[in-house]
């Protein structure tokens, strides 16, 4: 069997469905075979689009995505992708191409080193030396790639050994089950939480998982401990509810704030380091239990004083099934701020201004999309607004990043969501920044025959670098530049394009979008100018006042 054939059959083995990615003449002999396979090759106009496609690809399902490029700069550009999903933990893998490595006519023409330069961006990387490798070599990037905690892989396949003959076979998969946690450490916890006076329940990005959601959700039920979350750990729980009392969207000083303050004890279920701080840890400030599937990186902000450590749907199932509601236990300040913030909320998202504030944006935003619907965002100003405002009903119907945050993200991850949800609406949120550094994919979306929203915030400018550059008192420079026609760009590449010209004008045109199947390219132009106010003010004040 050609060795390319192995290599398929697999991928193919460990239930890979497609492949993202933009071959080159080292990669011609697993092209062929992934023609003949079961496998769809996505071609893309980027390959750091590939690359966010397949992380979350392998966010959305769990399972490994992968994605292609050829060997030099192909390889290079996914270096970005290789540290989104490597801080996101997001199962990825990279297959990249490489000249013979046992003889070549061309020198060191376009060879780099990619084994040593993908190193410190993964979990696991290696140049295939044999077709006997090959089988050994998959299962092991596989396995580590899903294994806690999730993340990037790499396997560079030589254009040589792609062509050999081998008589290798597959390795079977074995069966495994996560460790859970000791009942030592479960006492101890549910001791904690029926000894605190105003526990707090903090989801993370850890927690975001099928099993995670229905046992935290019966363990809220049976406590009633409110909870917030990460930008991450949206929709882990139903935000719609009275327990919700924000996201930590934020540094200091929003409602949400409050009541991390005003908490004894934090319960923090899946959240690590990598995902920007939801609160600053002190000396003499609420305790912590970290429950999480590997223990806690200690650092200056973050220093838990128990640790639940194995399957975290597990630990929160045996801490439900021992724990009893406290008479002690005192929620009512916890239930003023939930109320406040929804007054605030309520109010600053009915301005009716045209450009549209951010804020009222996430309203139409909520309004228009079906329940089970899903967004996707790109990096920006906006992203604090979806974060904070946007009401997530379920696990993962908001994907954002909040680890590596990266701009560019938010087009790849919408197709790759419709990939796997077919069936749901889904929108993808970008500034004008953001969607010109990935814009060429609109070609694949169309390609693909994708129903698709895509909104573009427009400010013409670089806006939260630019708002954090005023707030430091320094002078408007460097962040402005020029955008197409979006609307002439969309149909350009055969896609439907929209501009928006009021406040109604948005509610009609994402309802028309969302009903007629095609890639729409919706212009919005947006305000940012009370930010400043917004943020830093007004909410501190407001919340102050609890």
């Amino acid at each position: 069997m050609k060795a390319s054939d192995l290599f398929v059959k697999a991928l193919e083995a460990e239930g890979v469905k497609y492949v993202f990615g933009i071959p080159g003449e080292e990669n011609l002999d697993l092209l062929e075979s992934l023609r003949k396979s079961s496998i769809e090759l996505v071609l893309t106009r980027h390959e750091q689009a590939a690359g966010f496609m397949a992380a979350t690809y392998g966010r959305l399902t769990g399972h490994v995505g992968v994605c292609l490029s050829t060997l030099g700069p192909g390889a290079t550009n996914l270096v970005t992708a290789a540290a989104y999903a490597q801080l996101g933990a997001m199962p990825m893998l990279m297959i990249t191409g490489q000249k013979p490595i046992r003889t070549s006519k061309q020198g060191r023409f376009q060879v780099i080193d990619t084994v040593d330069m993908m190193r410190p961006l993964t979990k696991f990387t290696t140049q295939v030396v044999g077709g006997e490798r090959i089988p050994s070599v998959v299962r092991e990037a596989f396995r580590l790639a899903e294994e806690e905690r999730p993340g990037a892989t790499h396997i560079e396949l030589p254009e040589d050994i792609a062509a050999e003959q081998t008589s290798a076979g597959l390795i079977a998969e074995s069966k495994t089950r996560r460790p859970i946690a000791e009942h030592k450490a479960i006492d101890c916890a549910v001791a904690m939480i029926e000894q605190a006076r105003s526990p707090l329940l903090l989801i993370g990005a850890g927690a975001n998982r099928k099993m995670t959601s229905l046992m935290l959700g019966q363990f809220v039920e049976l406590t009633g401990i409110p909870f917030v979350t990460t930008q991450m750990g949206k929709g882990v729980l139903d935000e719609n509810g009275e327990l919700y009392l924000g996201t930590t969207a934020l540094s200091e000083g929003d409602f949400v704030h409050r009541a991390i303050d005003a908490a004894d004890l934090i319960i923090n279920v899946g959240h690590d380091v990598v995902e920007k701080p939801p609160f600053l840890m002190s000396q003499g400030g609420p305790r912590v239990i970290h429950v999480n599937f590997e223990s806690a990186a200690v650092d200056p902000v973050y220093f838990p004083q128990a640790e639940v450590i194995g399957d975290i749907a597990n630990s929160i199932w045996q801490i439900k099934e021992k724990i009893s509601p406290q008479a002690q236990w005192d929620f009512s300040f916890f239930a003023e701020v939930h109320n406040s913030f929804m007054e605030q909320k309520i109010e600053s998202e009915s301005d009716q201004r045209f450009p549209l504030l951010p804020e009222r944006l996430v309203t139409r935003v909520n309004e228009a999309l079906p329940r089970d619907g899903m967004i996707t965002l790109d990096n920006g100003m906006y992203k604090i607004w979806f974060a904070r405002n946007y009401p997530a009903s379920y696990r993962n119907s908001i994907l954002l990043d909040n680890a590596l945050a990266s701009m560019g993200a938010g087009l790849p991850s919408a197709i790759a969501a419709k990939l796997v949800f077919p069936e749901k609406a889904v929108i993808s949120i970008c500034g004008d920044g953001g969607f010109m550094m990935n814009s060429q994919e609109v070609e694949t979306a169309v390609r693909l025959g994708l129903h698709l929203v895509v909104l573009i915030l427009r400010d013409d400018a670089y806006g939260m670098i630019k708002w954090k550059q005023s707030h430091m008192q320094f002078a408007s420079f460097g962040l402005d530049y020029g955008n197409p026609d979006f609307v002439s760009y969309a149909a350009s590449y055969g896609a439907r394009g929209w501009r928006v010209s009021s406040d109604d004008n948005l509610a009609s045109t994402i309802a028309q979008c969302l009903q007629e199947p095609a890639v729409h390219i919706v212009d919005v132009a947006v305000d940012y100018s009370m930010n400043e106010q917004t943020l830093y003010h007004t909410l501190k004040e407001l919340s102050q006042d609890l």
